[in-house]
Formats: structure tokens, C-alpha cells, sequence
């Protein structure tokens, strides 16, 4: 931080140091030190300035924004963190895995697993009053998604702050089968049941994203227009995990199912030529 930075926060200069560190530790494949010595561990705007300085870098190099992820919906994870909202990441094409695909394990740092409801939107969230009629009405089709998180910070020793700034810890996401309009599958009353090859490792239900998915698209849609880049048709987005994260190691095959709407599996292994990838995303 230099000293004009205002004394209220943090400066320009520790939201480019911050996004820095967090380059570097990709680049060199090695967790880093949390960001929040830079910019405060519940600074919002600061936080999210790194993640866009982030994005920006990510969309030069030939990046192609599919969505978003929201997390944070979970009020024991919002306890544990101290806050009270939910956050964002952005999702890109290259984050995307064929459903029953699999991971390198040795492209991440410390890979999690929590499945999840994602929307895939058939109008955008630009207009209006974005109120629980827009929303439902903005969905295209819900389908069973896995999110793969990861953290660039060591032993995911993360604040509301470091875990923004470090586009909410996301890393890859998976689509599964079928997709359902939401006239035949309402999401707040889905059941959650994930597996670890034959092992339950997480159960939970649609209440726990935040009361309702569909609550969490809409916190969603209102904080992006606010901030001046609008969910857009054809977006996906990860409303959220129902349950638990999982670590995930190499051998390991998690597959999630939602009642009311399906399932979606993917694996793990320690050798080879990375993700299996959609060549596009809806």
C-alpha cells in the first residue's frame, strides 16, 4: 500500500500486489499466503477489485466467460467466515467438465467437492425489478452440477476477502443430466446425496443453499447488475452447494444425486493429459 492510499482501505496498489500473489501461486503451482495482510479480511469493493483484476487478466489471455458461481450460501459456512452474504466467482469455458469426465488431480492445489443445482439461463437479468417471478421466469432449465473448489491460499486458511478475491475459491464445475425446466422440478425441495465411489460423504437438500436456490439466483442477479455486468442468456450458474464440501484425492469418483432431478459423477486420477472438457457450454 503506498501512502496515498486512503486510510479508510485499501489502495490500488495492494489490490494489484494482492492479485499478484494470487498469480504467482498458480504460475507456480504453490499455495500462497491469504491476501488479507493487503487488503483487509471484509473489505468487499477490495476484494472484489482483485477478482476482477483477475478476470481481466484471465479474458486477455483468451478466456470465455460462461457464468457464475455463487458461494457462501451455507449460514454455517457465513458463521464460520464471519459474514453475512453470499459471494461470487466467475466461471469460464476452460473450467468446464464432461459429466462422468475426469480430473488431474495434479492441475489443482487442494481440490474440494460440493454438489450443487446449477441454472441455465433463457433470458437476461438486466432489467426490471428482478423480483422471484423475473427470476423464475429467466430459467431456461435446472440441471445436477458438481462444483470442483480449490484454493490458491495454503490450507485454505481463507476470510470473506481472500476467498472473493480469489474468485471464490472456484476451479472447475461439472453438468449433469437431465435438464429440467422448472415447471417439473422445484429446487427447494430437492434432496442432495453424494458419493464417494460407494460411500456417502455429504446429504443436504435445497433449503440449505440459502432457503432456496432460487433466493440465491436472485442475490445473484440484483449484486451483478449492481455492479454493472448483468447475468446474460445462456449463462450458467452454480446457485450454490446443498451440502458439505469433500476433499478430493486421485482414485476418487464422486457422483451426486438430486432427487426430482438427476445425477452427475465425475473422477479423479493422477496422471494424464488433464480435464476432460466440453468444447462449449450452453
Amino acid at each position: 500500500m503506498n501512502d496515498t492510499s486512503p486510510a479508510h482501505g485499501p489502495g490500488d496498489d495492494a489490490v494489484a500486489q494482492a492479485a499478484l500473489r494470487l498469480l504467482k501461486a498458480v504460475a507456480d503451482h504453490v499455495p500462497c499466503a491469504p491476501v488479507r495482510d493487503l487488503i483487509g479480511s471484509d473489505d468487499v469493493k477490495a476484494a472484489y477489485a482483485v477478482q476482477e483484476l483477475l478476470t481481466a487478466r484471465r479474458l486477455e489471455a483468451g478466456g470465455r466467460v460462461t457464468g457464475r458461481k455463487i458461494g457462501l450460501t451455507s449460514p454455517a459456512v457465513q458463521q464460520q467466515l464471519g459474514v453475512d452474504q453470499p459471494d461470487f466467482g466467475v466461471l469460464f469455458a476452460d473450467m468446464s467438465v464432461n459429466d462422468g469426465g475426469s480430473v488431474l488431480v495434479g492441475e489443482l492445489l487442494q481440490p474440494k467437492v460440493e454438489a450443487e443445482i446449477a441454472f441455465v439461463l433463457g433470458a437476461a437479468l438486466a432489467e426490471g425489478p428482478l423480483d422471484a417471478a423475473q427470476i423464475r421466469a429467466a430459467v431456461a432449465h435446472a440441471v445436477p452440477a458438481l462444483e470442483i473448489v480449490d484454493s490458491r491460499i495454503a490450507d485454505w486458511d481463507i476470510t470473506f476477502a481472500d476467498t472473493v478475491a480469489d474468485n471464490g475459491s472456484s476451479a472447475l464445475y461439472v453438468l449433469g443430466s437431465p435438464a429440467k425446466p422448472l415447471a417439473d422440478f422445484e429446487p427447494v425441495e430437492a434432496a442432495m446425496t453424494m458419493k464417494r465411489g460407494e460411500e456417502t460423504v455429504s446429504t443436504g437438500n435445497g433449503a440449505a443453499c440459502l432457503g432456496d436456490p432460487l433466493t440465491a439466483l436472485g442475490w445473484l442477479a440484483r449484486t451483478a447488475r449492481d455492479v454493472g455486468d448483468p447475468l446474460r442468456a445462456g449463462q450458467v450458474v452454480l446457485s450454490g452447494a446443498l451440502g458439505p464440501m469433500v476433499p478430493a484425492t486421485a482414485g476418487d469418483t464422486f457422483t451426486a444425486d438430486i432427487s426430482g432431478l438427476g445425477s452427475v459423477s465425475v473422477r479423479f486420477h493422477a496422471s494424464g493429459h488433464g480435464h476432460s472438457q466440453e468444447g462449449a457450454t450452453a
